[in-house]
């Protein structure tokens, strides 16, 4: 009767070997399991690491003693993030791959490691990489995401004030195509100040708006109820909060964006900006 060491040692040293300096490693919330190069005599080569800081540096350094020069993950949540920053920084090759991939390759022995079937698939070239950008975009990536989640928030701010003024009867929305607009937000911040009288509410519209004051005035009229109040105040509040917010990012991403411009393409006018728009666009 095999043991569990001679049926790992059996599979590994059936597999044609393409790149044998390489590591894998399996990406846990409180350690990280890596699986070395298989030492000369069929050893396994596997050693356990937490997930502290210092801890992925002593990761890195041991890959290095080991002679790694290339090293496969699986992109578990965000855990992956940090080491593959840290390894990709130290001048490793990391692969990062899809758990969906390692699923349709055949063959595993369920008295194997995680990380040492990464490690025997990478050894063996049958692993592909995800596509990740490079460092500078994957930083402007980052800025856009966290902006596009505050976007996503603003405008639940903006359903809070309407579902607000819908339980007053103030028919904002009716009376204008859009709350968040010159003339919608002009009337909300005047009725959070104290304005109550409609016609003078309607006498805030934009000069484009194609309902006269007086059309606009009879949408006004509402019961005023002070926990409603205090929830349109509240909503409008934070809607201010998350616009500033939102243009703080679109400046750092503007001057993120002037950073990836070559030198002599910096000084041209226009360039940054059209990048911007281009960019909020998508």
């Amino acid at each position: 009767m095999k043991t569990t060491t001679e049926r790992r040692r059996g599979v590994l040293s059936r597999l044609p070997v393409i790149r044998p300096n390489v590591a894998g490693i399996d990406i846990a919330t409180t350690e990280h399991w890596v699986c070395g190069p298989i030492h000369a005599e069929g050893i396994t080569n596997v050693k356990r690491f937490g997930t502290r800081t210092h801890e992925l540096e002593a990761l890195a350094d041991w890959l290095k003693a080991e002679g790694v020069v290339s090293v496969a993950m699986e992109s578990t949540s965000v855990y992956w993030i940090p080491v593959y920053e840290l390894l990709e920084s130290r001048g490793f090759e990391v692969v990062l791959v899809n758990a969906r991939q390692m699923s349709h390759v055949p063959g595993r022995k369920t008295d194997m490691l995680d990380c040492q079937w990464i490690q025997v698939l990478h050894s063996c070239g049958l692993l592909q990489g995800s596509f990740r950008p490079n460092d500078a975009i994957c930083r402007l990536r980052s800025l856009q995401r966290q902006k596009a989640n505050l976007i996503a928030e603003r405008t639940r701010a903006i359903q809070w004030m309407q579902k607000a003024l819908d339980q007053m009867n103030i028919q904002v929305h009716r009376a204008v195509s859009d709350l968040n607009g010159k003339t919608g937000l002009a009337i909300v911040r005047a009725i959070v100040a104290g304005e109550r009288d409609p016609l003078c509410l309607a006498c805030l519209r934009d000069y484009h708006c194609r309902k006269s004051p007086m059309e606009i005035a009879a949408y006004l009229r509402g019961n005023w109820r002070a926990d409603h109040l205090f929830n349109l105040k509240m909503a409008l509040e934070l809607y201010d909060q998350l616009a500033r917010l939102i243009g703080q990012y679109d400046a750092q991403i503007q001057e993120h964006l002037e950073s990836l411009h070559p030198p002599e393409r910096r000084e041209q006018p226009g360039r940054v900006g059209s990048s911007l728009h281009i960019l909020q666009m998508k």
